[in-house]
């Protein structure tokens, strides 16, 4: 008795304990992502274009870029830490090797509390800024990077891409990168034209005609067969009248006409008798 007090009792604590722990891991999933990112300009409409790649939120993208003997592997993550650096919406890790070991060095591209989203129609377009300073390029301004989202319906969300790096210019330098998602495609709008709402009403119509005048015809009526097909005897003439009209116009001859000749029969003609006149003469 005391062994099954103990069971209930141990089965009841695992229940309240996971009743209390299901919001705790609802609230988990529940977390909007893009929260963490702050916008230049705070606006409704880019919170909404942010909401729109909440999907790629809590992941690492990575793109590798190799110049001579210098590795370079840039880290994207949406209002998040890449890489786990505090703050890095993007980074760049360069790997330079040198005769004992291979050195990494860490610079951080753009901060996801300078944020700025363009949305579009298929596509959304992130900036990240105040990034490191250039050491000899750019006026040695701050870092910032652009991340253009272009929808493609084929697939969740396709490998960061490295399209350029643009630090020749005296200002306003950039590295700009590419995804593919489908987070970021608009909604498939299904939409019938007249003709086929038209169509769909005519199928309707005639189901129904034929539907309800079968089950008069064989309920009331006590039609059997054919008959039981509603206005048999209509549809019937119809088809009969069609056929005939067809077959006025696309036949090249009238039946009724008598043939302008007649050939000569091949067969042999059966004889006539012969008349005998015998009894004429005088006897």
């Amino acid at each position: 008795m005391q062994v099954l007090t103990n069971s209930i009792g141990g089965s009841l604590l695992v229940w309240t304990l996971a009743i209390q722990l299901l919001p705790l891991g609802s609230g988990v999933h529940a977390t909007n992502v893009t929260k963490n990112c702050k916008l230049n300009f705070e606006s409704e409409s880019e919170r909404k274009d942010l909401q729109r790649i909440e999907p790629l939120g809590h992941r690492n993208f990575s793109a590798e870029f190799i110049i001579g003997d210098d590795k370079y592997t840039y880290v994207f993550q949406l209002c998040g830490d890449a890489g786990g650096v505090p703050g890095a919406g993007i980074i760049q890790v360069k790997a330079q090797k040198t005769e004992q070991s291979t050195e990494k060095s860490v610079t951080i591209i753009g901060l996801y509390n300078a944020t700025e989203v363009i949305g579009g129609t298929d596509f959304v377009w992130l900036a990240y800024g105040n990034g490191e300073k250039y050491d000899n390029h750019c006026s040695q301004e701050q870092r910032k990077a652009f991340v253009m989202i272009f929808c493609n319906r084929n697939i969740d969300v396709s490998q960061l891409v490295v399209v350029q790096e643009n630090r020749e210019r005296k200002q306003n330098c950039f590295y700009l990168f590419k995804l593919e998602s489908s987070a970021v495609c608009p909604p498939l709008e299904y939409k019938l034209s007249a003709g086929s709402i038209i169509l769909i009403i005519g199928f309707c119509l005639v189901a129904v005609y034929l539907i309800v005048g079968f089950l008069y015809q064989r309920l009331i009526v006590g039609a059997k067969g054919m008959e039981q097909f509603p206005n048999y005897a209509f549809w019937v003439e119809v088809g009969n009248l069609s056929a005939d009209g067809c077959d006025f116009v696309c036949r090249s001859r009238d039946r009724d006409d008598a043939p302008a000749y007649r050939g000569v029969s091949t067969e042999p003609l059966d004889e006539e008798p012969e008349e005998r006149d015998d009894h004429l003469l005088p006897m």
